[in-house]
């Protein structure tokens, strides 16, 4: 039962926040690595790392330090001067990705709207595409975000109800279905919006050989390839970027999140010359877009992925607890599936949703969280070891062999 302290920072929360939100019922006062602790100093293991934004682990001592030098030195300039800051981040992050070009904005809804503006700007002045006639094809189930633009082209009715009207120009496709994508592409079609592997509907990894074969579609009719990595980037499924896993070279990538390592909002589109230098001034900005601090942040982000290898430790972590969730008894449990450090535990429509069990868990002093009622989403930051894993396994197992629904 949860103490006074906690309830009262609930209580608070209920009665002056918005209810956008649904949270367990734990309040989070400090974290380090892989671990938070609630104000009674109860400890727990972070098992979600703020859906894929700490993979570098909470408060990641090298970003802190880099975010507290740059803020007493500069934090905000706004893009109408240079600062010292933006240089090299962007050609860290140019040089880790393999791209030409970064732009970059703060939350992840904001650069999938500013790859929107790219992708259309190119089917205009390189495509042709007649002036406002340009389509983009994304996918059944998808989740790019929450402004109108993006929920207009959403399947899930709770993101789109009472929030019309929505844009124009969106066609959807079923996820994993090649042959889809390439019947829905048509004249104007400038580009193909996917996630790699699609996160909020529940952890869903396409078919093996998806990604490829839509790459090759687009490149076949001259249409972009777009994959937003905000969640799936950065190390997430074992590998830098998740389309690494089927050696495609998308025309441009999203990412966000861990770009970060969770202290500051960070996003960016990444493309190639010929498709970036299609914005030209004052056709697109951010003010804080780019800031120092910002980029301070994003650059210490980067080089702990890179100098801590946590990308080989999401591969091999993640193997590891995929592997020993075999063991997990299957009257309760669909299917468990995942990529490296990102995993999904379907529960069976007959076995209730999946809060009860983030809930039980949670009591056991794991935080994890439930996505689209039947899956329980497991995503710990890539800082996690096989001893924490060890830990983890047994209360895991026992709280999903009971029926809790």
């Amino acid at each position: 039962m949860a103490t006074t302290t906690t309830n009262r920072f609930i209580e608070l929360a209920e009665k002056h926040s918005a209810h956008n939100y649904h949270p367990l019922p734990v309040v989070i006062e400090r974290g380090e690595g892989c671990w938070v602790w609630d104000p009674e100093g109860r400890k727990y293991l972070d098992m979600l790392a703020a859906y894929s934004a700490v993979n570098q682990g909470h408060c990641h001592p090298k970003i802190l330090a880099a975010m507290k030098e740059q803020a007493a030195r500069c934090t905000l300039t706004s893009r109408a001067f240079h600062n010292d800051q933006l240089g090299p981040a962007c050609e860290l992050l140019s040089e880790m990705s393999g791209y030409d070009k970064v732009l970059l904005m703060n939350s992840g809804a904001e650069a999938v709207e500013t790859a929107i503006k790219l992708a259309r700007k190119w089917g205009y002045t390189k495509k042709g595409v007649a002036k406002d006639q340009a389509e983009i094809i994304v996918c059944a189930e998808n989740f790019h975000g929450r402004t109108t633009t993006i929920v207009g082209f959403s399947t899930e009715q709770a993101y789109r109800e009472n929030f019309g009207p929505f844009s124009p120009g969106f066609k959807v496709v079923p996820y994993g279905d090649a042959g889809a994508l390439e019947r829905a592409i048509g004249p104007n079609t400038v580009a193909f919006l996917v996630e790699p592997i699609q996160g909020e509907a529940g952890i869903i990894i396409p078919p093996d050989g998806y990604l490829k074969r839509a790459e090759e579609i687009c490149r076949a009719n001259n249409v972009l390839l777009i994959v937003d990595e905000i969640q799936s980037g950065l190390g997430r499924t074992g590998k830098l970027f998740c389309h690494e896993w089927e050696r495609v070279k998308p025309d441009a990538m999203i990412v966000g999140k861990a770009l970060s390592g969770g202290f500051y909002p960070v996003s960016a589109v990444l493309a190639n010359d010929d498709l970036m230098l299609v914005i030209q001034p004052n056709e697109h900005g951010s003010t804080f877009g780019g800031n120092p601090l910002a980029c301070a942040v994003a650059r210490s982000a980067l080089e702990v992925i890179r100098d801590e290898k946590l990308v080989e430790n999401s591969q091999a972590m993640g193997e590891y607890l995929l592997k020993r969730l075999e063991e997990v008894p299957r009257d309760h449990v669909e299917e468990i599936r995942g990529r490296g450090l990102w995993i999904a535990i379907q529960m069976k429509t007959s076995s209730g949703p999946a809060r009860p069990y983030c809930e039980a868990l949670m009591e056991r002093g794991i935080l994890a969280k439930e996505t689209h009622e039947q899956v329980v989403r497991i995503a710990p930051p890539l800082v996690i070891t096989k001893d924490e894993i060890d830990w983890a396994l047994p209360h895991l197992i026992e709280v999903l062999a009971e029926k809790r629904g």
